[in-house]
């Protein structure tokens, strides 16, 4: 019972765009910002991302900003 009511702690998430600071978020490179959206176009969280706080805002950011501008589908059927 004991081992069963362990947390399992995982290996921390480290922001990529922290790491690579030649790294950029910019809406029209939806082949980066998909890896931030789910099968069903859901903007993924900061905890299953990795992002850091700064970096996941500018992510969302600019997945809203893409698909205002119709390069990224808002849902997919």
């Amino acid at each position: 019972m004991i081992n069963a009511r362990r947390k399992r702690k995982g290996r921390k998430k480290i922001c990529i765009f922290c790491a690579d600071k030649n790294a950029k978020i910019n809406y029209k490179d939806t082949h980066r910002l998909k890896k931030f959206i789910t099968e069903r176009g859901k903007i993924l969280p900061r905890r299953v991302s990795g992002n850091c706080a700064i970096h996941q805002r500018d992510v969302t950011q600019e997945i809203k900003k893409s698909r205002h501008v119709a390069l990224m589908p808002y849902s997919i059927d």
